[in-house]
């Protein structure tokens, strides 16, 4: 009786098939690219529409001092609550943390369409007191033509 030898050992591949490693690192490449520009605005309000306005670019910087207000009247430095009566000195407290002579010294405003004239005054008041000379007000761009 003779004995059957199998010969699959040798036909094992040992090599790593990385396409599917790539596959899923490119898909979360372009998901995460998808999502950060999100990720910038951390208080979501409807700002007022314009005809004509400028482009800021800076106000899309990582170290830009960005200040909300929404529709309720709530107030926010970048992503925290605070009271009017302590968002002067945060704000004063963040531009002196900027000593490059090159740096962007101004503060960037976004507030609702909706939140009342009165609370956007008081916060622009706010600021104004921390010595801020340059305060950019945040708008969309009308995108109706005549």
């Amino acid at each position: 009786m003779a004995m059957a030898k199998r010969d699959e050992g040798k036909k094992v591949n040992s090599n790593i098939n990385v396409t599917p490693m790539v596959d899923v690192m490119l898909v979360l490449l372009i998901i995460f690219m998808v999502v950060t520009p999100m990720l910038n605005n951390k208080v979501n309000v409807d700002l007022p529409t314009v005809t004509a306005s400028t482009i800021m670019e800076n106000a899309n910087k990582e170290d830009a001092i960005t200040v909300a207000v929404t529709r309720d009247g709530k107030t926010f430095l970048g992503g925290d609550q605070v009271s009017l009566s302590d968002l002067g000195t945060r704000v004063a407290d963040l531009l002196s943390k900027k000593t490059d002579p090159g740096a962007d010294k101004s503060v960037y405003m976004r507030s609702d369409s909706r939140a009342k004239y009165g609370k956007v005054m008081d916060t622009i008041d706010a600021i104004r007191v921390a010595g801020v000379s340059q305060l950019n007000l945040l708008t969309d761009i009308n995108q109706q033509s005549n």
